[in-house]
């Protein structure tokens, strides 16, 4: 959420920021709000001191004898006081509208963001491993022989409808092997603290790491009111809502690895065949929170951890910075992985790497103290480290064989008890 002090001080400076991600100047009609609020404030808190006073000048007006005076201070007080209540009340429903409002409006873009009205005005900053010349024509991940009877997407639709898929025998273990080999490497390499969360949160959660209120659409509410997480940002950032944190704990660096839920609201017809857009996945997640100088380097770090995976498990990729027109709600910056996938002949985003500054901070009340300073609001970061059903694709078509088996990254083996490979038959040998 947005500091209002900062958009009172300089509107124009927020409306230029909005431009840039392609959206109209909004600070008039904030401010608009905000000052109707500040003056229904500043009028309940004149009535109240008339109030105040007349309460004590009655008191004097009866002990004198004054019983007019008295009898006037008296029904000024009672004026005043159902002035207060009304203004009161009228401030209350103003400050409920610019929350809102603000509730709705993304992050600004950090000045280093190029400008850009979709995905294909974002930049390429790096690009690592060649890929793979194939002398045969290779297959997408659901027709590879080797995987194709270990994606039972029949049985999902029979189960649970479209956008779902059911795993069996070698594919599913592979599928576990990089989840736990990815969450291995960010805890023994990278330094990040592992931590289990549920996947259901209240609503107060999904508004702190900005899901709600504008994309309510895109997850899942159970009848209770409890959310399904789109993602373990979702509770990882939210373990500091609401508290104080010391300067010396911070950075704190954690990752997860969860089930996640989507509904792909506004996708339909997208990546409607095999796995690369699904209700149900899962992410091993990494969450950082720091203080606001730090944040950028911590960028820089993340990215790191995601692209150290790709490179461990041999798989091509290239590193975007993302334009302000194709960023995510919360973020001030984005660095998208994408993952080469020969059965689609192109990248394909596994990963995003974004710092929100302050954002998210503010939503959820999250400090941190300086030794003798007052709170201030985190700088929290969000990224994949690395979507794990997207990384099957990719283990997949990269390592495919003219033969339909499969050759398995050595990263992985100790993870599958020294087999190297998945047969044409779908055997893991």
């Amino acid at each position: 959420m947005h500091d209002i002090r900062a958009i009172r001080d300089n509107p124009a400076a927020f409306d230029i920021a909005l431009a840039r991600r392609n959206l109209p100047g909004m600070s008039s009609e904030i401010i608009v709000l905000d000052n109707s609020r500040r003056a229904k404030i500043l009028a309940a808190e004149t009535a109240q001191a008339e109030m105040n006073r007349a309460a004590k000048d009655a008191g004097a007006a009866k002990a004198s004898g004054d019983n007019a005076e008295f009898t006037r201070l008296r029904t000024l007080t009672t004026t005043r006081k159902t002035e207060i209540a009304a203004l009161t009340d009228a401030a209350k429903a103003d400050d409920a509208a610019l929350r809102n409002l603000l509730l709705t409006i993304p992050n600004l873009p950090h000045p280093d963001v190029p400008n850009g009205k979709d995905a294909t005005e974002n930049v390429e900053i790096k690009r690592n491993g060649t890929p793979r010349k194939f002398d045969f024509p290779p297959l997408e991940h659901f027709d590879i022989p080797a995987a194709k009877s270990g994606m039972d997407f029949a049985t999902a639709a029979k189960l649970s409808g479209s956008r779902f898929v059911v795993l069996r025998g070698a594919v599913t273990r592979l599928h576990r092997a990089l989840a736990q080999f990815m969450l291995d490497i960010h805890v023994e390499e990278h330094g990040l603290s592992e931590i289990w969360t549920p996947v259901l949160v209240k609503e107060d959660a999904m508004y702190g790491t900005n899901q709600l209120p504008k994309f309510a659409e895109d997850s899942y509410q159970t009848t209770n009111g409890w959310w399904l997480i789109p993602t373990a940002e979702v509770t990882l950032t939210n373990t500091v809502a609401g508290e104080i944190i010391e300067e010396n704990q911070l950075p704190v660096r954690l990752t997860a690895h969860t089930q996640c839920f989507r509904s792909e609201a506004g996708s339909a017809g997208k990546d409607t065949t095999g796995m690369l857009r699904q209700h149900q996945f899962e992410k091993v997640e990494m969450v950082s929170i720091t203080t606001p100088e730090t944040s950028m380097a911590e960028h820089a770090r993340m990215t790191r951890c995601a692209e150290n995976i790709l490179e461990k498990l041999g798989l091509p990729y290239r590193t975007m910075v993302l334009c302000t027109g194709d960023m995510g709600f919360g973020a001030q910056k984005t660095h998208d992985l994408e993952v080469w996938l020969p059965g689609q002949n192109t990248y394909r985003e596994i990963s995003s790497v974004s710092v929100c500054g302050d954002f998210q901070a503010r939503r959820m009340n999250a400090r941190y103290k300086t030794p003798g300073g007052k709170p201030e609001y985190v700088h929290t970061l969000n990224g994949s480290g690395l979507a794990v059903g997207r990384c099957l694709i990719a283990v997949l078509e990269n390592g495919q064989q003219a033969d339909g088996s499969v050759d398995l990254p050595a990263a992985l083996h100790p993870y599958l008890r020294g087999k190297t490979r998945i047969g044409a038959d779908g055997i893991m040998a």
